[in-house]
């Protein structure tokens, strides 16, 4: 052969010749193949390929890196676009799509603002620009741009084409935290009323908390009947009434009104009206709330 082997040097002819050589040899240094003595090929290993970011032979030529990155966009459950430093959508995923009902062929390349046509008016705006500006990173919760009501928590990443716009609907999130708000206003109003007792109550009817007006008709404080069953409370007679009321709001999630009895410190009897609902987390019950009303006697 016309080559030095040294610097790893073939002419096409005996490139051709030797081709199954060249092609070992090539496994453990590229191999550069002239033509009328003048460089015009490289053969490298299938391995230096693809660390180059070569083909693997796959559709449209993308390697394992770009196909992951496809899946891992498709795959993501949150909505997420992105867009170019200038506010181009050049990727959207199936999740957004949905959200926007728009098919993502008809919104690659349009501004962002052809897609979301209020979002130019909304505070996320601005940390948009800021984010394809100055790299800045953005997280936080914000009316929705598409429906009435809709809750959207937004995450901005800057990214080296622009940034990513990650969305999530936080309605139901928001919407309990708006109803535990209620319920904490509801319980202080009854405190400053001063005539209803509350108590927070387990499953097992151990009492977890009591407000003052109830504390106060028991002739108590709240240290001393912390942790004891709220039926131990009444009078015996009432007892088997009160677990019966509390064991069907558990099973069926309907509050229950009842007449009782509170023993009180002196052994006095104070008629009341117990009202009992169930306190649920967002997995199982936590157990009741049992208002107590003072009955004329």
């Amino acid at each position: 052969m016309e080559t030095s082997h040294a610097h790893d040097r073939v002419s096409a002819a005996d490139f051709i010749r030797g081709f199954a050589s060249w092609r070992l040899h090539s496994e453990r240094r590229p191999v550069v193949v002239t033509h009328h003595g003048k460089d015009a090929h490289v053969l490298i290993s299938l391995d230096d390929y693809r660390r180059m970011g070569g083909a693997e032979g796959g559709k449209n030529g993308a390697s394992p890196l770009q196909d992951s990155q496809v899946l891992l966009l498709e795959s993501v459950r949150d909505s997420l676009i992105l867009v170019d430093r200038e506010r181009r959508i050049v990727a959207i995923n199936p999740a957004a799509t949905d959200m926007l009902e728009v098919p993502a062929a008809s919104l690659i390349g349009r501004p962002l603002a052809a897609a979301l046509p209020a979002i130019e008016t909304s505070l996320i705006f601005h940390h948009i620009l800021r984010m394809i500006d100055h790299r800045e990173r953005f997280s936080g919760d914000l009316p929705s741009l598409l429906r009435p009501g809709q809750w959207l928590h937004a995450d901005l990443v800057p990214l080296p084409v622009g940034g990513a716009i990650i969305l999530r609907d936080v309605s139901e999130a928001i919407a309990a935290l708006e109803a535990s708000d209620a319920r904490t206003a509801a319980l202080r109003a009854l405190d400053a009323d001063g005539s209803i007792g509350h108590a927070c109550i387990s499953l097992r009817e151990a009492v977890e908390y009591a407000n003052d007006t109830l504390t106060g008709m028991l002739g108590v404080s709240a240290d001393a009947i912390r942790r004891v069953r709220f039926s131990a409370l009444l009078a015996v007679s009432r007892r088997s009434s009160f677990a019966e009321a509390l064991e069907s709001v558990l099973r069926s999630g309907k509050p229950a009104r009842i007449e009782s009895d509170l023993v009180v410190r002196d052994g006095a009897m104070m008629p009341v009206t117990l009202s009992i609902a169930e306190r649920r987390n967002a997995y199982f019950s936590d157990g009741a709330v049992v208002l107590a009303t003072p009955r004329p006697r």
